[in-house]
C-alpha cells in the first residue's frame, strides 16, 4: 500500500490513476463462484459450455471484489479509506480465465460538502480492464472524503 495519503484537498477534477495488475485463473472463479455465485456459467468449463457464455465467465461481483482490491491496494489512496457513497456498475464484456486486471479511473467531481466542511466528495468513473484492453466493468462512483486535518 501507497504511503503517500491524498485528502480531499489534493483531489482534482481530471486526475487520473491507474493500478497495478490482477491475475485471474479459473480456479479463483470457481472458488469465488462456488462460495458466493453458485451459477452453471462460473461453476467450470463444462457446465459453462452450453450457456449465454459459451465457457467459464467470473462472476461480476468477483470482477468487482477484483476491481476494490486493486484501487485501495495500487489506485486512489485516499487518507482514510475508499468509501463509497454511491455505485453504478456495467459488466460490458465477460471476465475470463486468464484475464490480467488493471484499473483506469478518472476523476470527474469533486465537491465539499455542504453540512460539513470536513469532508465532501469524490466522484469517478473508472474501468476494470484485461491485458488485451476489453473493458470487463465500467464504474461510476460517489466516494466520501476528508480534508486534510
Amino acid at each position: 500500500m501507497t504511503t503517500n495519503v491524498l485528502w480531499l484537498d489534493d483531489i482534482a477534477v481530471g486526475d487520473r490513476f491507474r493500478t497495478a495488475t490482477y491475475d485471474l485463473g479459473a480456479d479463483a472463479i470457481v472458488d469465488f463462484a462456488t462460495e458466493w455465485d453458485p451459477q452453471p456459467f462460473h461453476l467450470g468449463e463444462d457446465s459453462a459450455k452450453d450457456t449465454f457464455f459459451g465457457g467459464l465467465a467470473a462472476s461480476g461481483w468477483h470482477t468487482a471484489a477484483i476491481t476494490m482490491r486493486l484501487l485501495v491496494t495500487t489506485g486512489l489512496p485516499l487518507a482514510t479509506g475508499i468509501i463509497g457513497a454511491s455505485i453504478e456498475l456495467a459488466w460490458p464484456s465477460p471476465t475470463r480465465p486468464g484475464d490480467r486486471l488493471h484499473v483506469e479511473l478518472e476523476v470527474t467531481d469533486v465537491r465539499p460538502s455542504r453540512s460539513d466542511p470536513r469532508r465532501g466528495f469524490i466522484t469517478a468513473t473508472y474501468d476494470t480492464l484485461n491485458q488485451h484492453g476489453e473493458v470487463r466493468q465500467h464504474t461510476t462512483a460517489r466516494l466520501l472524503a476528508f480534508t486534510r486535518p
